[in-house]
């Protein structure tokens, strides 16, 4: 359940064609402008006229790219020529978040992906030249998922949940007929995985829990599936891709380490063998056209990439602008562009078109807008705290400019979602607005979070609303050390998971937090879980495993629910909620919100009709953060 990302907007293409496309040189200097003496402050408004872009799929012709931005208010598909001359609009919603997700073959048509009021019930439409949409996976309860083109270009795979809503089975639909071929029938809640280039295997996962998982592999020439791992303890295996040849499938593992690695395994004969390892995560993929290999590794909430050109095994020198780490690959068929996103904490993610051949790099989008100068924002910085059990705990720490020994400032503990989420080293609008506006901010990640080793994530299993809340309150007493914190002034702000997190606070260490912010938080766990989609029946063990079981654990689930202790909250509560979410139920704020009120407890309570969970939409993005702000002002300035 993690919580959506706040970025606030702008004309993406009307500043395009006002200050054209900035070189990559250019770029690397903004994000690194000395500090000014004089530090501007900021209006919500002004921060969501910051644009937030996603995607990237090339054009079967290699000139024009599609991809998604919230330029409008909401998100809407663009198109832009890779000469980085051109831009345009193509969808123009003005509810509904659009997503473009690939060209068709005549490069006219559009394939896009969108959901309605934020319910998750996302379907694939073929956008038609004349702007009429078709759903090509209709039904009101369907569930569809895009899995990207044949290697061929001429169809794309999908899934969809309309046979079973519990388990989504694999589609492949012809661009241009629009016929579809069933390729496997799903009975068991299966982690689609990979296609073999000749479609002859497919790859699925199925996780046990977090840390426990297996490949199965489905041979449609034999219509035999059969499980091809055998995790052993607190290890699992995650299938990555196949190879160009169909001969050898990639996959991560934790076996014997801490960390996922990438091997291989020979599909005729079984052998496997190791291909890239190191003291982080690492992933694996390959170019579409099986001209490159790609080595991902997390290292310290920032994603470094090498690429290497298969036929000599050199790895390819990227250009000068992505130096501090790049994310969101896509190359096109033939191999010879490559798009890819640039985001630092004081810059957000921008599209980058690299030509291999002519090793030219061209920026498409201009995210920032031109009111908010670069140097006004804020870099974090990596901290460490011990927590209640001597557990070092990392955490980013961002610091307002003006503060100092005399000039303390409020702060807030910034709690991410999850289970097992991390907040990375990357741009966020919502705390730098924060800290923008004078509050330190520190954002724990917790035991269980992501990216530090099965051991550390796997330290919060059973402790849910214990040991990882703990970790928090731990935070907001390494906050109260720093000699720039006013210390009494320490609230606590968190999303979905986080957001329970941050009323379980308020509830349990009643004292330790002078106020706190629930966005979209569950507070009953035994509602939540039982009202989880019926496509999620496969990852409720480990949620179970994580949280408790409502079948057998009502107490458990109970003695750690805020809602049925309510009383003792006794510190000023924000809780903000989408009308439409499908995963913490409306009625789960309503609850803790009515709890409150009836024992004349300070809560205020904002709902958004048109949301699900998390807050896409730039003009409720804007009301919520306004709203925040005002809130913190109220009960951490005063």
């Amino acid at each position: 359940m993690v919580v959506a990302a706040l970025q606030p907007w702008a004309g993406i293409s009307q500043r395009l064609r006002r200050n054209g496309p900035r070189s990559a040189s250019r770029t690397g200097r903004r994000a690194s402008l000395p500090a000014m003496s004089f530090k501007k402050t900021y209006t919500i408004d002004q921060f969501m006229r910051t644009t937030k872009v996603l995607g990237g799929a090339f054009s079967s012709d290699d000139q024009s790219i599609v991809f998604t931005s919230n330029g409008s208010g909401v998100f809407n598909v663009y198109s832009a020529s890779v000469r980085g001359d051109s831009q345009q609009q193509l969808t123009h919603s003005l509810t509904d978040n659009v997503y473009g997700l690939s060209y068709f073959p005549d490069n006219k048509r559009i394939l896009i992906s969108r959901d309605r009021g934020g319910n998750e019930n996302y379907h694939l439409y073929a956008f038609e030249t004349d702007g009429q949409e078709l759903d090509l996976t209709p039904g009101d309860d369907v569930a569809a998922r895009f899995y990207g083109p044949t290697p061929d270009g001429a169809a794309f795979y999908c899934a969809t949940n309309e046979r079973d809503r519990r388990c989504f089975d694999i589609y492949k639909i012809n661009f241009d007929t629009l016929e579809r071929e069933r390729l496997f029938a799903d009975t068991e809640g299966y982690d689609f995985g990979c296609i073999s280039r000749d479609e002859r295997y497919i790859a699925f996962g199925e996780s046990h829990t977090r840390e426990k998982a297996d490949i199965f592999l489905y041979d449609r020439a034999t219509k035999e599936l059969r499980c091809l791992t055998k995790h052993e303890g607190n290890s699992g295996f995650w299938p990555s891709c196949f190879d160009w040849n169909s001969e050898y499938l990639y996959y991560q593992t934790n076996r014997d380490s801490d960390f996922h690695y990438v091997e291989r395994v020979e599909l005729a004969t079984g052998k496997t063998e190791p291909i890239a390892k190191a003291d982080c995560d690492c992933y694996f993929s390959f170019s579409p056209a099986g001209r490159y290999q790609i080595v991902s590794r997390d290292q310290d909430s920032v994603f470094k990439v090498d690429i290497s050109c298969l036929a000599s095994m050199r790895k390819v020198s990227l250009p000068e602008v992505a130096s501090e780490g790049i994310a969101g690959l896509n190359f096109s068929r033939s191999g010879r562009m490559m798009a890819f996103y640039v985001d630092g904490d004081r810059s957000p993610k921008d599209l980058y078109i690299y030509d291999f051949s002519s090793r030219v790099v061209r920026r498409l989008t201009e995210s920032l807008t031109p009111e908010i100068d670069a140097s006004d924002l804020v870099d974090s910085e990596t901290v460490h705290y011990r927590s209640f059990d001597g557990l070092e705990i990392p955490a980013l720490l961002w610091k307002p400019h003006n503060a100092s020994v005399t000039n303390k400032v409020p702060a807030l503990v910034y709690v991410h979602g999850g289970p097992g989420g991390q907040t990375r080293k990357k741009y966020n609008a919502r705390i730098q607005f924060l800290v923008n506006n004078g509050y330190a901010v520190l954002a724990p990640n917790y035991r269980g979070s992501s990216g530090y080793g099965k051991t550390f994530r796997s330290l919060d299993n059973g402790t849910h609303g214990q040991a990882p809340l703990l970790d928090c309150v731990e935070a907001r007493r390494y906050l109260a050390t720093l000699d720039y914190i006013a210390g009494e002034k320490i609230g606590i702000l968190g999303g979905s998971y986080g957001g329970f997190l941050a009323v379980s606070a308020l509830t349990f260490y009643p004292e330790d937090f002078a106020a706190g912010i629930d966005l979209f938080g569950p507070t009953n766990w035994q509602r939540t879980l039982e009202s989880f989609p019926p496509y999620w029946e496969s990852a409720l063990a480990d949620f179970y495993r994580k949280v408790g079981d409502p079948r057998t654990e009502a107490e458990i689930l109970r003695k750690i629910s805020p809602l049925f202790h309510a009383e003792a909250i006794t510190k000023p509560l924000l809780v903000l909620q989408g009308a439409n979410d499908p995963r913490v139920l409306k009625s789960e704020s309503d609850q803790i919100v009515a709890a409150i009120r009836k024992k004349g407890g300070v809560v205020e309570y904002i709902v958004f009709d048109d949301e699900g969970h998390g807050f896409i939409k730039t003009k409720n993005q804007t009301h919520a953060y306004k709203a925040i702000v005002e809130f913190l002002d109220r009960y951490l300035r005063s």
